[in-house]
């Protein structure tokens, strides 16, 4: 990671709000929660590869950088300060033949974060609000909705337009997965708050039904309540903070791995932003 970042180095509110308040986590700290939640991945015979490591760059959240698609794998266009992340796909690049690999041009912005594929659905959070270019929490635009829909007709892909904050990070849902996220086949984890149109947000709700979606709060949303992990539809990786949530799933006869990821929170990320997903099984 480098030297500890200055305020200018930061791009998100939540680690803008950590730094200010001398709290923002170690690397060490950051490390040993990654090595606990390989360890859940691998007691689920899951391969894990690692990033190639870029000095004095943070390569904490691999999920922006790409995402598949079937059997293609989108390099996504990420904001100019991640940029040297991308550095740390050469090896993973190598191992993925070029035909089924897709780069969109640079004027299509999408970050992994905001793409959840969910069977013939292509969800994408977007801001097309006229600050777009001065919110650093902007990440993915309309040429994106445009770019997927092109490239994989045979799905349905649909936008929703998500708040945006630079520094207030219960105003901000910085992507998708941050306030929504689809568990198993019929549920989901959703906050209302995190929508800027609240007639997209009722399409969630009609879409999965609301007794089958678990809303957190805008507090809960900053705190990555949204952000677990599915292993299979029945599994699901979460943080041991979140007892309300982890019930609720453990009542839908889904199994919780629970691990501690209050550090890598700090940051502004939680499961899904650690992980790329590379072969799916269904």
């Amino acid at each position: 990671m480098g030297k500890p970042p200055k305020l200018s180095d930061l791009y998100d509110p939540t680690s803008r709000k950590h730094l200010l308040a001398n709290t923002f986590p170690k690397k060490e700290a950051l490390q040993a929660a990654l090595r606990s939640l390989e360890e859940v991945f691998l007691s689920y015979n899951v391969t894990v590869f690692r990033p190639d490591s870029v000095a004095n760059c943070n390569q904490i959240f691999a999920r922006d950088l790409g995402f598949v698609i079937d059997n293609i794998w989108v390099r996504a266009n990420i904001i100019p300060h991640r940029a040297d992340e991308l550095h740390g796909l050469k090896t993973l690049q190598e191992l993925i033949p070029k035909e089924k690999q897709l780069v969109f041009p640079e004027n299509v912005h999408v970050e992994g974060g905001d793409v959840i594929i969910h069977d013939e659905h292509i969800f994408v959070g977007i801001c097309t609000r006229k600050d777009y270019a001065d919110l650093l929490t902007a990440r993915t635009n309309l040429a994106a909705v445009n770019a997927l829909q092109d490239a994989f007709p045979h799905k349905k892909v649909i936008p929703f337009e998500l708040i945006k904050s630079n520094t207030i990070p219960e105003k901000n849902a910085l992507h998708l997965d941050c306030c929504f996220q689809p568990v198993g086949v019929t549920y989901a984890i959703t906050c209302p708050e995190g929508f800027a149109n609240p007639k997209e947000y009722r399409w969630i709700v009609d879409f999965f039904g609301q007794e089958n979606i678990f809303e957190v709060s805008a507090l809960e949303m900053s705190q990555m309540m949204c952000n677990v992990v599915s292993i299979r539809q029945d599994v699901v990786v979460s943080d041991s903070t979140f007892s309300r949530l982890n019930t609720w799933l453990r009542q839908r006869d889904i199994t919780v791995e629970e691990v501690n990821f209050r550090e890598i929170a700090k940051q502004g990320g939680l499961f899904r932003c650690v992980t790329m997903p590379l072969t799916r099984l269904i």
